[in-house]
């Protein structure tokens, strides 16, 4: 497991940092600038003032570095992650629990399924992007490239095409091949696919308990017990008709299976 998420982490790590690090390999290697950037320094003090082209490249880094510290939230997006953390709290407000699972307990399940659906995707990262650039078999820019390839497959497979069509068309990007489109037109497209997909399967969950709460307060307003709240009884009997049907386990697999698994 440590392996599969290191690699995934450390692929993003190579789609938001392979400019900075071609310019890095290129200025250790000659010595010089490239297209026009100077060698990456670090002055601490006042040595620096006066040179803009020192001022831009420290500005990069520290757009690196907000990246960076952006990533857990990015990795979140570009998973399943969102879809099973979304159904799985439609679950808990369907049978009225306020903190039962804890928030704790349905992020933790949370991950772990997404680690069980992107095991594939990770691995394929780490063969076909890690491992070739750790032995200096690939430039960082090719192990960029062959990281994004099983994260977009990925991503294209969970979202609708109408979806990917309207980014595409906003983008003004020209016809081409699904393999060919940019990251930033696929990501948004796979969220906003990865909501409309949770929000359905949320619907669902809740049918059965309304009409639960239905049925026990026209049962209570039939004996004339209006002062019962029907919470008080329709709870227990969600709680019930969950443990009966094996709920937890339904909801696990009909997760898995919207993945294709």
């Amino acid at each position: 497991m440590g392996w599969g998420i290191t690699g995934f982490l450390f692929g993003v790590v190579l789609l938001l940092l392979a400019p900075l690090a071609a310019v890095a390999q290129a200025t250790a290697t000659t010595g010089t600038s490239v297209a026009g950037l100077p060698p990456l320094t670090l002055n601490i003090g006042m040595d620096g003032i006066g040179q803009p082209k020192d001022v831009d490249v420290a500005i990069q880094v520290l757009f690196a570095v907000t990246l960076l510290s952006m990533a857990p939230s990015i990795v979140l997006l570009m998973t399943c992650f969102s879809r099973i953390v979304i159904v799985l709290s439609f679950v808990r407000n369907a049978l009225t629990l306020q903190g039962a699972p804890a928030n704790q307990v349905i992020i933790g399940l949370s991950l772990f399924l997404t680690y069980f659906v992107m095991e594939p995707v990770w691995s394929k990262v780490q063969t076909n992007a890690i491992q070739p650039y750790m032995e200096k078999k690939i430039t960082s820019a090719q192990a960029m490239e062959e990281a994004s390839k099983p994260i977009r497959s990925f991503m294209l497979r969970q979202t609708r095409t109408k979806d990917v069509e309207l980014f595409v068309q906003l983008a003004k990007i020209a016809p081409i091949a699904p393999e060919a489109i940019p990251l930033r037109a696929v990501i948004p497209a796979f969220i906003i696919s990865e909501l409309r997909t949770a929000f359905q399967m949320g619907f669902l969950i809740f049918v059965p308990f309304i009409l639960i709460d239905i049925v026990v307060a026209t049962v209570l307003m039939s004996m004339g017990m209006m002062m019962m709240p029907p919470a008080t009884i329709a709870l227990p009997l969600k709680i019930l008709l969950f443990v009966l049907v094996d709920g937890w386990s339904l909801i696990v697999r009909s997760l898995l299976m919207s993945f294709g698994i």
